[in-house]
């Protein structure tokens, strides 16, 4: 019996499910890799075959394109004509091939493909193209030559992510910049990356790297798969950036969407030789996706697979990735994409809903990428819960490290936009921050740029809303409505963050509070950068109240990395009481105690803990993170002893919890 169904006794009426997904995936692998005498690693080799290449004594460059009748390699190298020597030759299977002298193409030449099929024909832009560039005055796209004789040399070539815990900064290098514009990987370098490393962060998670026509779909829109988005800078500056974030310590994370692909033919991967289901389903109500208007890849072909799986190597191997975040995973595994369903229990996941080649294809890519690369970080955005995702292949998971709490952000939201202050209650928060599976581990977050997209806020700019705009200044009076804004949002983050069980996530300038909304430049709003961009000057500016909460996020960070391991610590319950929304836990030496009540300060509040002596090392109200300083936290804290508890070596701890405020204690050994 797999670990998964032994784990969870409620699973067993779906072992025949359960087992056979494995099965498959075995079948599949065994498949792949000529029944083991290879590695899936050197089945997952397509780009070092397909596309372009200099040998040398020459270029070659192949495709795959079955339905084509005739294919011609153009570009600047030929004035764009159809000449003989730059024909491609069916050489079988589908793949087309034609070998040029080294002469005839030179690095930065732009070219595409001139494709016929019975039919019809027109250019296309290679799927295999590792450098796509937009031409500034006709915005048309076009693969470039990219062989530079100097390419980066990496100097972190052992690096290893520090996942104990994993501290993830969400980021998208275009948006980075202060200006209103598209920010480059060498800007992005030089001033974000120290940031990054002042606040504590231990990994970037960056958005928006494959290539995509259109900058507003955020980078979901992929039309070349194996293309470091031209927009911010050169491959080679890319590599420079992850190699700088090396030295730093700091992991670096692609957020790689392989749920679908954008419909564009003249610039994606669509129909590149003329027939709809080359990489996508020949049924068109699977092919088209209609709540992303994309199209759907079709995961049962081994050509599909062999182009995935390449790209997930090719990025860890040529650039140095340390890993992924699955974008989209709730759309790849139901033939619903989940769109209408409840999942409400168990049988809803197992109701042959699901989609056993997705799911397969899934479990592959975590076979590959760690394959290729043991140490490497996966995560899964999955909102259904599908039980198995963050479990290794072998006790019958999809081999993921971890998975995306979403629930977490739904709830601050909810919470927020629908609740009063005094129906904060502790047990429903406990409840939201600590529900998971045991045997798999999660990334928890407040909010992620999902929260922040246009017609929606950031959490800040929800609870202070427009008086952000007039009383953010400490040179003027303040508000009820942004001294509560700064307290909850403090807290908010505290009880996010220190109930993790894998790893934290921040989304780029929300720990200091970014006001607003995301919104990329579109027709709707003039193509205006004004909402696609980080004002980093509101933290830098000693005058202005964002500051304190970027303090208080570094300090809040830190104190997790002070404990080894903090993620796998137990938690512990110590006290939840709704009627005066005040929760406590415990973690290791730690103890966390909040009150949530918006109206009623408590003196000498009795919480039963274990005996000692107690020193406040963190308090939301402190006033350098922008509190009352109600608290004296130079004061120790000692425990009452109860002979009804002392057998438990425990006693009461009493403590002043001003409304609204956090307080962390350490026990003294």
């Amino acid at each position: 019996m797999l670990d998964i169904i032994k784990n969870d006794p409620w699973l067993e009426p779906y072992s025949k499910a359960i087992n056979g997904r494995h099965d498959y995936y075995l079948k599949r692998l065994s498949d792949l890799t000529n029944n083991g005498k290879i590695k899936l690693s050197d089945f997952a080799t397509g780009h070092l075959y397909f596309g372009l290449h200099k040998t040398s004594d020459k270029w070659v460059f192949r495709e795959w394109a079955p339905n084509a009748t005739d294919i011609f390699l153009v570009g600047t190298f030929n004035q764009w004509q159809h000449l003989e020597s730059f024909r491609l030759q069916p050489i079988g299977n589908g793949v087309w091939e034609v070998k040029v002298p080294l002469n005839r193409i030179n690095h930065k030449d732009l070219y595409k493909l001139h494709v016929t099929w019975d039919g019809g024909s027109g250019e296309r832009i290679p799927a295999w193209s590792k450098r796509v560039v937009q031409d500034p005055e006709t915005y048309i796209f076009s693969a470039q030559v990219w062989e530079p004789e100097h390419k980066y040399t990496f100097k972190y070539k052992d690096f290893k992510p520090d996942t104990s815990p994993l501290l993830i900064y969400e980021t998208h290098v275009g948006m980075s910049s202060e200006e209103e514009k598209v920010g480059t990987y060498n800007e992005f370098r030089e001033n974000i990356l120290p940031r990054i490393k002042k606040a504590g962060y231990n990994a970037i998670q960056i958005m928006a790297i494959q290539e995509h026509p259109y900058y507003g779909s955020f980078g979901y829109h992929v039309s070349s798969f194996f293309a470091p988005s031209s927009r911010s800078g050169t491959p080679e500056e890319l590599r420079e950036l992850i190699d700088t974030a090396h030295g730093m310590g700091i992991s670096v994370i692609m957020d790689i969407v392989h749920s679908h692909s954008v419909k564009n033919e003249t610039e994606g991967i669509s129909r590149i030789d003329g027939s709809y289901d080359l990489y996508f389903h020949s049924d068109p109500l699977r092919r088209y996706h209609q709540a992303w208007d994309s199209l759907c890849f079709d995961y049962g072909k081994d050509e599909v697979l062999h182009f995935l799986l390449s790209n997930c190597k090719y990025w860890l191997e040529e650039f140095k990735f340390d890993g992924f975040r699955f974008d989209g995973v709730t759309s790849m595994i139901y033939l619903s994409h989940g769109l209408g369903e409840s999942f409400s229990n168990y049988s809803d996941y197992y109701n042959a809903g699901q989609d056993g080649d997705a799911i397969c294809y899934l479990t592959l890519a975590n076979q590959l990428i760690h394959e290729v690369k043991p140490d490497a970080i996966t995560i899964a955005e999955e909102v259904s819960g599908m039980p198995g995702l963050a479990m290794k292949i072998s006790e019958g998971g999809y081999g993921f490290d971890y998975r995306m709490a979403m629930n977490i952000p739904d709830f601050w939201i909810k919470t927020i936009k629908e609740k009063k202050d005094e129906d904060w209650h502790p047990s429903a928060i406990w409840w939201e921050t600590t529900n998971r599976r045991s045997d798999e581990k999660t990334i928890s977050y407040c909010e992620s740029h999902d929260q922040a997209l246009v017609g929606d806020k950031t959490i800040i700019f929800r609870l202070i809303d427009s008086d952000m705009y007039w009383y953010m200044s400490k040179l003027t009076n303040s508000t009820h409505r942004v001294d509560r804004g700064i307290a909850l949002h403090k807290m908010i983050r505290l009880v996010t963050a220190t109930t993790i069980n894998g790893g934290y996530l921040n989304f780029m300038g929300n720990e200091y509070g970014h006001p607003e909304w995301v919104d990329f430049p579109r027709e709707g709003n003039n193509w205006s950068y004004k909402y696609a961009r980080r004002q980093w000057r509101l933290a830098d500016d000693g005058n202005l109240k964002y500051h304190y909460l970027g303090d208080f996020d570094r300090s809040m960070i830190n104190l997790i990395k002070s404990v080894p391991n903090f993620q796998d610590k137990p938690l512990i319950k110590v006290w939840d009481t709704d009627d005066d929304n005040v929760l406590a836990y415990m973690r290791d030496e730690l103890l966390f105690v909040y009150n949530f009540n918006p109206k009623k300060s408590f003196s000498d509040y009795g919480i039963l803990v274990p005996q000692g002596e107690y020193k406040v090392i963190l308090d939301t109200d402190d006033k350098e993170f922008g509190g009352f300083g109600l608290n004296d936290t130079s004061i120790n804290h000692f425990t009452h002893f109860d002979p009804l508890h002392s057998k438990d070596n425990k006693g009461w701890i009493k403590l002043y919890l001003p409304a609204r405020t956090a307080l962390v204690l350490k026990i003294k050994k």
